[in-house]
């Protein structure tokens, strides 16, 4: 597992590099991945448009922020990704906003469909859902824990449209949408610092 964490940091991006590379993409007419159909174009420009207007607006609470300030490890908080992802259009930047606050947290960002082998040890329910959030102590490359695709609330959100439909249509995900926004990121910060303390 070792090797797989440090080839995927190695071959990392930061924020920054990352919202670059999706509003190219967007501009561009483009998506990452491997399937670049025109439904997935659009899921990225809309995707680009939100990061947009989260990364301006987004808050880390007082007392996550506190927590985040006096953390005595350092860490390196590996994100999966794609730019046509939804969920981790949503959650990248609460993640971005978290890691600004601490000195000791080093975001770093890789695409799924390029990292297979570190996108397989950290499926969900088998599947290959992101975004997946990796923390990991800086020092022993250890494994602290992980957090993905999206928070608790939002998960059974979608377990009971599908339970109710069948289905997670588009229907669904502008419910989910709509939690996103309401939520503010609060529950992502929350159930991030659960993993840390």
């Amino acid at each position: 597992m070792n090797s797989i964490l440090n080839n995927s940091i190695a071959k990392s991006t930061s924020y920054l590099e990352y919202r670059t590379f999706i509003a190219k993409l967007a501009q561009d007419g483009q998506t990452s991945g491997a399937n670049p159909s025109s439904d997935y174009v659009n899921y990225t420009k809309l995707n680009e448009s939100r990061m947009h207007r989260l990364d301006k607006t987004l808050q880390v609470v007082e007392d996550v922020k506190s927590f985040l300030e006096n953390l005595s490890k350092e860490y390196i908080w590996l994100v999966i990704a794609e730019s046509w992802c939804g969920d981790a259009a949503q959650v990248l930047p609460v993640i971005n906003k978290m890691a600004e606050v601490s000195d000791k947290i080093d975001l770093r960002i890789v695409l799924r469909d390029e990292n297979e082998d570190l996108m397989n040890l950290f499926l969900t329910d088998g599947t290959k859902s992101i975004p997946k959030l990796i923390i990991i102590d800086k020092e022993s490359v250890a494994v602290v824990g992980d957090f993905g695709p999206r928070p608790k609330p939002a998960k059974q959100l979608i377990l009971d449209y599908k339970a109710a439909h069948g289905v997670v249509d588009e229907a669904a995900k502008i419910e989910l949408q709509k939690w996103y926004l309401a939520d503010k990121g609060v529950a992502i910060q929350r159930e991030i610092v659960e993993l840390i303390k």
